[in-house]
């Protein structure tokens, strides 16, 4: 393990050039903390450590940290992230007392030096995340260790199979599961999770900020044309998107193919690339870090800012869904329907499967098979103001009905609090 440590530096040092973030507190990565350990007396408020290792995750662990904190008053956070703009994101959930560090790497003694430094009451990991010596550790200190919002795609079943030797014991080493689906619990129970529970998927409980949402409809308004969102584009996507707009484009000049395009590529650090790509084709951008009052007239406008997707959809009458045109599973697209925007989404959905699937059945989302037909839907719905407004209508009734995964959550996690039996809190 020690031989890799140089490895885990050189890899650190290079995402850093691109994503400064990655430079930041490196030792934490190896169980190295700065400070003194949390103070614990019997009378303390219980520590609950929260890792959601990247931006997707730290949103969805906001929704529950939401509820937690309203069923344990006082309760302290130590929260860790993977990624960069998962710690970004996780900032802004830090209050006075709580901590937030890096998720340390999966050894055996930067794990030790971790849980022997904050002794965290409960561990709750979001979504996919287990590491064997993580959870091994957690078992050995006695720290019930749960998964939430918990999902397993096919591709993530048949590798835990496979590796059964490895995965199993990790799984099954688990306080608790709680999946988002029943097909999920089927696959997580299949490799040995203690699944106690199908609660839902949490982010359909997010709220949108409504100044965000506000401001952007009014954006939208002045936009004078349709405005179709490129929400969280992933690489290889935006060329294929532009190939096939300028086709549609310049197959057809009728005004009902007139739009204003919004991209919001997935991860900062590729804005400069997907610029690029645009102008190289003889396309003008407007960056939104560059905007005063209004959006800057363009042909493609660039959403370069974090924490602003509330606004983007928003600003949108329909959005394509990044990462469902390449084989990389799809973004949230709960994210996009509360804000009573309609998705056209592409074949690969496996991320959000069950959410993506119950959206096209309820008809607030489109499945098209590639990216040409995505765009042509797009193109076509937000020309046809009847349709589109009945569908942003029933996205609204459709985040509604699917909403309640966050106290569910929430209550199972202090009752593993309690079961744990620490008689110095009281939840």
């Amino acid at each position: 393990m020690q031989l890799a440590t140089p490895l885990l530096h050189r890899k650190l040092k290079r995402r850093a050039q691109s994503e400064p973030g990655y430079a930041q507190a490196v030792p934490e990565r190896f169980g190295f903390y700065e400070g003194a350990a949390p103070v614990r007396t019997p009378d303390a408020p219980p520590l609950v450590w929260i890792h959601a290792v990247s931006l997707g995750e730290t949103r969805a662990a906001a929704i529950l940290l939401k509820e937690l904190r309203e069923l344990l008053p006082g309760m302290r956070l130590l929260l860790t992230n993977g990624t960069a703009t998962g710690r970004a994101e996780g900032s802004k959930l830090v209050r006075e007392g709580d901590v937030q560090v890096w998720q340390p790497w999966d050894s055996p003694q930067a794990v030790r030096r971790f849980l022997t430094h904050f002794r965290p009451d409960v561990g709750v990991l979001m979504e996919t995340e287990i590491w064997p010596n993580l959870v091994a550790g957690c078992k050995a200190h006695h720290i019930p260790l749960v998964l939430a919002n918990a999902r397993m795609n096919e591709k993530s079943w048949r590798g835990a199979r496979r590796w059964s030797w490895l995965a199993r014991p990790a799984y099954q080493a688990l306080s608790a599961v709680w999946a988002q689906t029943d097909v999920d619990a089927e696959r997580l129970s299949d490799v040995g999770a203690p699944v106690r529970g199908v609660l839902g998927n949490l982010k359909f409980d997010s709220v949108p900020d409504a100044g965000l949402l506000a401001r952007g409809r009014a954006w939208r308004s002045g936009a004078g044309r349709p405005v179709v969102l490129f929400a969280s584009s992933r690489e290889g996507e935006e060329a294929a998107w532009l190939a096939s707009w300028i086709a549609q484009r310049d197959a057809s000049r009728a005004r009902d193919c007139e739009v204003q395009w919004l991209l919001v590529p997935r991860h900062p650090q590729r804005f400069d690339e997907v610029i690029a790509l645009c102008t190289a084709a003889g396309l003008s951008v407007s960056r939104r870090s560059q905007w005063q009052e209004h959006p800057q007239p363009a042909d493609i406008w660039l959403g370069d800012s974090m924490g602003e997707m509330a606004q983007y959809y928003g600003m949108a009458h329909a959005a394509l869904l990044g990462g469902s045109f390449e084989p990389l599973g799809g973004q949230n697209l709960i994210e996009a329907l509360s804000c009573d925007c309609p998705v056209v989404m592409g074949p690969h959905t496996f991320n959000f499967a069950e959410a993506a699937d119950l959206a096209a059945d309820a008809g607030v989302a489109l499945r098209v098979a590639d990216m040409q037909e995505g765009v042509e839907e797009a193109v076509r719905l937000v020309n046809d103001p009847e349709r589109q407004a009945d569908l942003a209508s029933r996205c609204h009734a459709f985040t509604a009905a699917h909403r309640g995964a966050a106290l569910s959550t929430a209550l199972a996690v202090v009752q593993q609090l309690r079961s744990a039996a620490m008689p110095h809190h009281e939840a």
